[in-house]
């Protein structure tokens, strides 16, 4: 019998030592740079009339400059190039397909930095990573020994270094209880509600978050005083120039770690929520259909949709059930869970947002809106 693998994700901590740490930020430099330098001429050459350049052509032409106006790209990993150069194609050929919007040149100052290693140069010991052109470098965790890698990735989150790595893994086999299927019903006011009864809160509304947040304003406020107290008048009426001082730019990391902070809390909230609905091995799940960019039009709204995160937490929850072999399905869009009655199916012709108490004028059902459409979903069949 065929054993069917799954690639389940990795991210463990790096312990770089100062030099190593030099040539990581050098190696995320050089991908930003060729991420930019390909963008930029698949721009030049499309309004020039010309067509698509390959990535192929492109890796030829970085082989030339490196001989010549490029000489520092030969510090880095040549897999660093050569992915930045694929990466960008990609995401230029997803534009014209109509997937994905026009791509983005990449700051140097918001960007995220990251690079990749090459999957076959990726070597691993007791606690220990090489990575090309870098050296053996200490994990705070041990990266699975003997399977195959897939796309490692190195990255930066303002604080720490990460290595992201996918692993073939077979999944987990275990007893499921036939009869219980979970309905989810996802919202703002909670994250999510379950037809068993699990209710996971909105974390954003917690003392925690709200005390983080508060700390957050107040770092943008002092950071906006001392740009407007620095601006510098140039050229004509109403043209300022910014001056940067010590002090914004401790401002600035300071607000970093702070969207850091805020962005584990999220995140973490969304594994123990996933996390305790697998362990109750329903046989089946079953989520509405997010239409995120149609929620996020909403001015009044967009804010909390952002930060609850719904898009991920779809994302852990579909994953999280296949690799424990727990079925997932996604209800049609037009589905009425909202509108119907649990006990006696009876649909209503209009619902308003503000009515978050269900009372069903067929057979006077009173129930709490979210958790009547969690009931309803838990029943669905494609």
């Amino acid at each position: 019998m065929e054993v069917i693998f799954i690639i389940r994700a990795f991210k463990i901590r790096l312990h770089p030592t100062k030099k190593q740490e030099q040539l990581l930020f050098q190696s995320a430099g050089t991908s930003r740079f060729i991420y930019n330098w390909t963008l930029a001429r698949q721009i030049e050459n499309y309004n020039s009339g010309g067509k698509f350049i390959s990535n192929n052509n492109l890796r030829k032409e970085i082989t030339i400059l490196k001989k010549t106006d490029l000489s520092w790209l030969n510090q880095v990993s040549n897999n660093v190039a050569k992915q930045a150069v694929k990466d960008a194609c990609e995401a230029y050929v997803k534009f014209f397909k109509g997937k994905n919007g026009f791509p983005n040149f990449k700051s140097k100052k918001n960007s995220k930095k990251s690079f990749y290693n090459d999957n076959t140069k990726l070597k691993v010991k007791t606690e220990q990573v090489l990575l090309e052109k870098v050296g053996y470098i200490k994990t705070s965790e041990q990266i699975p020994i003997g399977v195959n890698y897939t796309n490692p990735r190195i990255s930066f989150d303002n604080k720490y270094w990460y290595i992201s790595v996918g692993v073939d893994q077979p999944p987990i086999v275990q007893k499921l209880n036939k009869e219980l299927t979970i309905g989810i019903d996802v919202g703002i006011k909670d994250l999510a509600i379950c037809s068993n009864g699990m209710t996971f809160k909105n974390i954003n509304k917690s003392k925690k978050v709200k005390k983080i947040n508060k700390r957050l304003k107040g770092l943008q406020k002092q950071v906006s005083r001392k740009y407007d107290k620095n601006k510098i008048k140039k050229g004509g009426e109403n043209c300022y120039q910014f001056k940067k001082t010590k002090n914004i730019t401790k401002l600035e990391k300071q607000i970093k770690l702070v969207y850091r902070k805020l962005a584990m809390i999220r995140n973490n909230h969304l594994h123990q929520a996933t996390n305790k609905i697998v362990k109750a091995k329903p046989s089946k799940v079953v989520m509405e259909t997010l239409n995120i960019k149609g929620m996020m039009k909403n001015k009044h709204l967009s804010k909390a949709i952002a930060t609850q995160r719904l898009s991920e937490f779809k994302r852990q929850m579909q994953y999280k059930c296949e690799f424990n072999g727990i079925e997932f399905v996604e209800a049609d869009k037009w589905f009425p869970s909202s509108k119907t009655c649990s006990e006696c199916g009876h649909i209503k012709k209009a619902l308003k947002l503000s009515e978050r108490v269900y009372i069903c004028e067929e057979c006077g059902c009173v129930i709490d809106r979210d958790l009547n459409a969690s009931i309803n979903l838990s029943r669905y069949s494609a």
